[in-house]
């Protein structure tokens, strides 16, 4: 026994590698970012067993309905670790789950993180809460909540993962979907800020096969592959809710995650209905070129797994289209006309048909032409 008492053989929560300490220390290095997230709203500050938000608000709609969405970030986690820069995922993270939420036409309200990890390093978890708040501060949501787990045993001690959850409110009779499509229709494409957050797996094997290193100057890029990879993810947020607010011919948007734009669009097109897709009426960026090249993919496989170029998609009717795209445009997000729905027949066209994606039974999504480059 030792002079306290206590058997120096005994097992304790530190022994067994999880240190209450770091994780005290690593809130304190995250509270004031984290503060910045707070308007008058959010109740009771950092440090609760829950997040407090005055909904007062809500009591001025009519039928308020609550939207809700939870992601994270996939392998692009790997690309960060390799190189010691972890504030960029916290971006992504925000991307990934109010861009679900504003699709319906929803305001998000408030979000809550959760990061496991081998080891709780405090300047890195702060780095990463960091990243998140500077999202919710763009994305105008308040950042109420979170939870670190050290999870040692299971995870390395370098190793971590991110999650997040959000919720947001829209009136019943503004829900933005598939039930307000119609033929003729214009689909709109909204630029991404290159690669986002899918697809990192692919993109990974084809860095592998190159055998470049994540600090390679890429000329295409005019800076580092770790670089370019590390790209946030764009925040549509705001954008989206100020386009369902004064674009009344919106009838729908889609975020173009996993699965690419067919694949994404499609849960948006009711039945009967196609969206028929011409595949060069955009640029490709370069990045999905590169990716392209160096692993030899074949263009059916990139557009079935990243966004080349398009993270964001609008549906909106005809007279409606052009008062969208520039207002798209004067907050710097290029937009540009895709195509048109249609009635649904493939059997009577030639191009590729995507349907049925993400289990939803809608309509169809038809890609025609060839891809061209930027």
């Amino acid at each position: 026994m030792s002079a306290r008492g206590q058997d120096p053989e005994a097992v304790t929560y530190a022994g067994a590698g999880v240190d209450t300490a770091a994780g005290d220390r690593a809130v304190e290095l995250m509270k004031a970012a984290v503060a910045r997230t707070h308007g008058p709203e959010v109740v009771g500050g950092v440090g609760g067993f829950a997040g407090l938000f005055d909904a007062s608000a809500l009591k001025n709609y009519r039928r308020p309905l609550l939207a809700s969405s939870t992601d994270g970030v996939g392998t692009k986690i790997a690309i960060a670790r390799a190189l010691g820069i972890h504030d960029t995922i916290g971006r992504d993270l925000v991307a990934m789950v109010v861009d679900d939420i504003v699709v319906c036409g929803a305001t998000p309200l408030v979000m809550t993180d959760y990061i496991a990890c081998g080891k709780v390093v405090p300047e890195r978890i702060a780095d990463i809460v960091r990243g998140i708040a500077d999202g919710c501060v763009e994305a105008g949501v308040s950042l109420v909540g979170g939870e670190t787990a050290e999870h040692p045993g299971l995870m390395a001690e370098d190793d971590y993962d991110v999650a997040g959850a959000a919720i947001g409110v829209v009136e019943a009779d503004a829900v933005l979907g598939p039930d307000r499509v119609r033929a003729g229709d214009v689909v709109v494409g909204l630029a991404s800020s290159g690669l986002h957050s899918n697809g990192y797996s692919l993109v990974r094997a084809v860095v592998a096969r190159s055998g470049w290193t994540l600090e390679r100057l890429v000329p295409e890029f005019g800076r580092t592959l770790g670089e370019e990879l590390l790209e946030p993810t764009r925040i549509y947020s705001r954008l989206c809710v100020e386009l369902a607010a004064n674009v009344p011919a919106l009838h729908a948007l889609a975020h173009v995650t996993g699965g690419g734009l067919a694949a994404n669009l499609a849960r948006v097109v009711p039945r009967g209905l196609a969206a028929s897709v011409a595949r060069n009426a955009w640029a490709v960026p370069q990045v999905f070129d590169v990716v392209r090249a160096a692993g030899d993919v074949p263009w059916r496989d990139l557009e079935a797994t990243l966004n080349l170029g398009v993270g964001m998609v609008a549906v909106v009717a005809p007279e409606g289209a052009g008062a969208l795209m520039h207002a798209c445009e004067g907050t710097g997000v290029a937009a540009w006309a895709l195509g048109e729905l249609v009635a649904d027949d493939s059997r009577a066209v030639s191009e590729d048909v995507v349907r049925g994606a993400k289990g939803v039974d809608g309509g169809a999504v038809y890609l025609g032409g060839t891809y061209r480059t930027a």
